[in-house]
C-alpha cells in the first residue's frame, strides 16, 4: 500500500520501503495484542500474551535491523531524494541506527517483562500494594538503562530515553519549558486559590457509568468521530491504540466525576483524530504515521482543553448533559463551564487534573523518573519521594499508592520519558489553537453550533496530512509561522483563569 512517491524513486529506496512495510504491520499486529491485553483479555492470558508480544518484537526488531536495511540506507546515503523521499529515509535511518545497537535479545527481554508489569501493576494498584509492583519496576529501569547505554554509551541514559518519545525537541528544551511552566504557574495558582470566587459546582450527585458512556458516545458523534474505523472501550487508565483504518479509545468511569471522563473521552478522541487523519495511501511508511508524541500530545490536549474545556462547547452539549443526568435540570452553560475549569490543587490523579495543576503532575514525574534512571532514587523509595513532591507543588499527600506513585500505566510498560511531552503538547495546543483562531471566522460560534468541519480541515492540512514529513521544529513553523513557544499557552492561561476567578 506504500507510496511515498515510489516513482522513479532509486531501487534501493523502493526496497528499504518494502522492508519498512513489513515491519510496520507486525508492528500493528503487536499494537492490537497490546490493545486486547488492556481491554478484553482475561486475566489468566497474560502469561502467554507475554511471549507473544515477546516474539513479535523481535521480529520487528530483526526486520527493522536487516543487514539489508543497512545498505539500502548507505546506497541512499547521496542519492538525488525528493523532498518527502528524503524525510522517509531520514526517519527511516533514524530508527534503524537506533534498534541497530541494541541486541534482540533485550528487546524480547524489555517486551516481555513489561507485558508481565502491565498485569502485576493492575494488580498492585487494586490492593494498594506497591511492593508487589517495585521488583518488576526495578527489572525495566535497569533494562531501560541497559537499552540506553547500548544506543549512546556517552549521552545521559535520561536524554537517550525521552528520544525515544520526542526526538527534535531536546531535553534541554523540555527542561527549560518545564521549569518555565513551574515558574509561572504557581504563583498564577496561588493567586487563584487566594481568589474569593465562588464557582458553581451543579454536579454533586451520582452519576451512574452506563449513563457516562452514552454521553461519552453522544460527545463523540457530535465531533464526529469515524465509529466505522474506531471504538469506545473502557480500561483502568484511559488510552489510544492504532492507524488510520483502525484507531480505538478507551474511557473510564467515576461515578461522582462526570466530567473527568467525558474530558477523557474528547481528550482521546483528539488523539484519535490525528491517527485517522495522517495519508491512507501512505500506510506502511513514515509519512503514513504520525509525528512524534509532543505532536500527539497537542492534538488531544487542543480537544480537551480548547474545545472541552470551552465555553463554546458546553453550549453545545448542555443538553445532552442533563438529558443523561438527573439533578441538572437548572444547570447553565457558565455553571458547567465553571465546573470544568476550577482550579483543585488537593486532586491526587493525573488525568482528573484540572488545566494549570495538571502541570505539576508531569514536573513530579518527570524529577523521579529522571533520577530513577541516572540511580540518584532507588525504586524502594519512589512512594516516599512521590508524597514529598506531591506536597511540595500541590500541598496534598496521597493516602495510598494506588492514588500516587500506581495511579500511572506508563512505567510498567518501561515508558520512561513519556511524561514531558504532555505538557510539551499542551503549549503546542495553545499555539496551534490560536492561529486555527487566526485563520477561521468565528471558531467559538462554529465550536457551539457543533460544527467542526473547519478545524478538522485546519488540522488535518496543517498537521495531519504530513505524517513525519517534517521534524517537530519544522512542523510548529509550517503550522503557525512562528518557532515553538511556550509564549501562548502561558498567555492563554493567564487570560483564561484571571477572567474565570475575575482577578
Amino acid at each position: 500500500m506504500a507510496t511515498a512517491e515510489e516513482t522513479d524513486a532509486p531501487e534501493a529506496y523502493e526496497e528499504l520501503l518494502d522492508q519498512y512495510e513489513r515491519l510496520t504491520y507486525v508492528g500493528g499486529a503487536s499494537g492490537v495484542l497490546s490493545w486486547d491485553q488492556q481491554v478484553m483479555m482475561p486475566e489468566g492470558g497474560a502469561p502467554a500474551r507475554s511471549k507473544q508480544l515477546s516474539a513479535l518484537s523481535a521480529i520487528h526488531h530483526e526486520l527493522l535491523t536487516d543487514d539489508d536495511v543497512g545498505e539500502w540506507l548507505d546506497e541512499l546515503e547521496d542519492a538525488d531524494l525528493t523532498g518527502e523521499q528524503a524525510a522517509v529515509v531520514r526517519e527511516i535511518r533514524r530508527q534503524y541506527e537506533r534498534a541497530d545497537a541494541v541486541p534482540v535479545e533485550l528487546v524480547e527481554e524489555i517486551s516481555e517483562t513489561s507485558s508481565e508489569a502491565l498485569q502485576v501493576w493492575e494488580d498492585a494498584r487494586a490492593e494498594d500494594d506497591f511492593s508487589k509492583f517495585a521488583p518488576y519496576l526495578e527489572d525495566l529501569v535497569e533494562l531501560k538503562r541497559e537499552y540506553a547505554e547500548h544506543i549512546d554509551p556517552d549521552a545521559d541514559p535520561y536524554e537517550v530515553l525521552f528520544a525515544d518519545y520526542e526526538p527534535y525537541l531536546d531535553l534541554d528544551t523540555a527542561e527549560r519549558v518545564l521549569t518555565r511552566l513551574r515558574d509561572e504557574l504557581v504563583p498564577l495558582i496561588d493567586e487563584l486559590n487566594d481568589a474569593d470566587a465562588d464557582l458553581a459546582q451543579p454536579f454533586d450527585g451520582t452519576y451512574p457509568e452506563d449513563a457516562q458512556e452514552a454521553l461519552s458516545r453522544d460527545v463523540l458523534e457530535l465531533v464526529d468521530y469515524d465509529f466505522e474505523r474506531g471504538r469506545l472501550d473502557t480500561s483502568s487508565h484511559p488510552f489510544t491504540s492504532g492507524n488510520q483504518f483502525d484507531t480505538r479509545i478507551t474511557t473510564r468511569f467515576d461515578e461522582s466525576d462526570p466530567l473527568g471522563a467525558l474530558m477523557s473521552t474528547v481528550h482521546e478522541y483528539g488523539h484519535a483524530q490525528y491517527n485517522l487523519g495522517v495519508p491512507q495511501e501512505e500506510y506502511g511508511t513514515p509519512l503514513g504515521e504520525s509525528r512524534d508524541l509532543t505532536v500527539h500530545e497537542s492534538q488531544s490536549r487542543l480537544w480537551e482543553n480548547h474545545i472541552g474545556r470551552s465555553r463554546a462547547f458546553y453550549d453545545l452539549v448542555l443538553d445532552d448533559l442533563t438529558g443523561h443526568f438527573d439533578g441538572l435540570d437548572d444547570a447553565t452553560v457558565e455553571d458547567v463551564y465553571e465546573a470544568a475549569n476550577q482550579i483543585y490543587p488537593e486532586n491526587l490523579i493525573r488525568v482528573e487534573a484540572d488545566e494549570l495543576t495538571y502541570h505539576m503532575h508531569i514536573i513530579l514525574r518527570f524529577e523521579i523518573e529522571r533520577d530513577l534512571i541516572s540511580g540518584d532514587l532507588d525504586v524502594e523509595d519512589v512512594p516516599e519521594v512521590w508524597n514529598e513532591k506531591m506536597e511540595e507543588y500541590l500541598g496534598v499527600t496521597p493516602d495510598t499508592d494506588a492514588e500516587g506513585c500506581l495511579q500511572d500505566i506508563h512505567w510498567s510498560h518501561g515508558n520512561f520519558g513519556y511524561f514531558p511531552t504532555y505538557s510539551l503538547g499542551s503549549v503546542l495546543a495553545a499555539q496551534l489553537y490560536a492561529s486555527a483562531e487566526d485563520d477561521i471566522d468565528d471558531l467559538d460560534g462554529k465550536v457551539a453550533a457543533g460544527e467542526f468541519d473547519d478545524l478538522h480541515d485546519w488540522l488535518g492540512e496543517n498537521v495531519h496530512q504530513h505524517g513525519k514529513r517534517y521534524t517537530t521544529p519544522e512542523l510548529v513553523e509550517e503550522a503557525t509561522g512562528e518557532p515553538y513557544t511556550a509564549d501562548y499557552f502561558l498567555d492563554y492561561a493567564e487570560s483564561k483563569f484571571r477572567d474565570l476567578y475575575d482577578l
